[in-house]
């Protein structure tokens, strides 16, 4: 490779996982952000329902799917126009080797954000750039990322800066991929796609989706792209050639959850009530509690080193994950997973507030 891949950042956070489990009362993982409500019972029945799969699953899609897909991106994207679907095996491995796929040799990504924009530009030995927001502001490149609802921060992109984006990607000829994986955990704010903003034109813009969170899928690796024909044709043809696949039993299971949003809504309450439960705990301990607008995780800071937060609750037996896992702007912010159950939640809170109060 060109570039060496950055260490992967979860082993340095292993030493205070060794802390956290040496409490009394055991550990408490608000790090990783993996689900751990169960998967609705419908979704698991239509997978086993589907469980008999001899053949290969075609890499576009069953028609179904793709039907389903897009009837999805009409209602809750806003999504008008020309526009194409792929499911993906989850969205991790389209944000690492979607530039690769389109041969991208520039990348511009958020200065705060998800580790794997960064490790998908050097698998594809590309100029990685580190950027603000402001789209204004951005240099010419061949691929940007926007991140709405942010991971890590939880903030949610508006109207004005998803417009410039999608501006610049039509002064530049650039591809703008947003990456709305949380879009409907809204918490203080409503999460809009930028393909509401397109006024139809889908040239350059793609929107990446995940049922991961929203319908407890982790497990599944049940993801989707939407956007630009042109540039989903020629994923497509790659993804062919490399046997990147979605298996049909979950096509089928990704089927049933695009058809129910009820599910969606009572993850999101869950969601937002640990974060209710947490967040006094959390401010009483000295902690600001910054953006947080979305998603399923706090960002937090008592403008210290993020290493000390992360000590400081690795002693009470919480984990948390440090902010500059994703950038040196969050080098004083920890990330804190609402990925824990409510009984944990609830004594997380506790653990801070007896700390306080010793």
């Amino acid at each position: 490779m060109a570039h060496k891949l950055p260490d992967f950042p979860w082993d340095a956070l292993a030493p205070y996982g060794v802390i956290a489990k040496e409490h009394h009362a055991g550990i408490i993982d608000l790090s990783v952000g993996t689900p751990v409500d169960p998967t609705p019972d419908f979704i698991q029945r239509a997978l086993r329902e589907a469980a008999n799969s001899p053949s290969y699953p075609v890499t576009v899609g069953t028609p179904e799917l793709r039907v389903a897909i897009t009837e999805w991106a009409k209602k809750n994207l806003g999504a008008t126009g020309d526009f194409a679907v792929l499911p993906l095996i989850g969205s991790k491995e389209f944000v690492a080797w979607l530039p690769t796929l389109l041969t991208t040799k520039s990348v511009l990504y958020p200065d705060v954000a998800y580790p794997t924009y960064l490790v998908g530009a050097l698998l594809a030995k590309a100029e990685a750039t580190p950027v603000d927001i402001d789209a204004t502001q951005w240099p010419t490149a061949e691929l940007a990322w926007v991140n709405s609802p942010s991971n890590p921060t939880g903030r949610v992109h508006n109207e004005i800066e998803y417009r410039v984006a999608i501006d610049w990607a039509r002064r530049t000829k650039g591809v703008v991929v947003s990456d709305e994986c949380y879009l409907e955990f809204g918490t203080n704010k409503t999460p809009s796609s930028i393909l509401q903003y397109t006024d139809g034109d889908n040239r350059n813009i793609l929107a990446v989706h995940s049922l991961s969170k929203r319908s407890n899928l982790a497990g599944y690796r049940a993801a989707f792209v939407v956007g630009d024909p042109a540039l989903i044709a020629q994923i497509l043809e790659v993804r062919k050639h490399a046997g990147m696949m979605v298996p049909l039993p979950v096509q089928k299971a990704m089927i049933a959850a695009l058809a129910d949003s009820d599910h969606v809504s009572e993850q999101r309450n869950r969601y937002n009530a640990r974060k209710a439960k947490l967040i006094p705990a959390l401010t009483t301990a000295g902690f600001t509690i910054d953006f947080s607008d979305a998603g399923l995780y706090l960002w937090a800071t008592r403008n210290e080193d993020c290493w000390e937060s992360v000590a400081w609750l690795a002693q009470l037996g919480i984990l948390a994950t440090p902010g500059i896992f994703y950038g040196d702007k969050g080098s004083q912010h920890i990330r804190i997973a609402m990925t824990a159950t409510d009984q944990q939640i609830t004594d997380a809170a506790s653990r801070i507030t007896e700390a306080v109060k010793a």
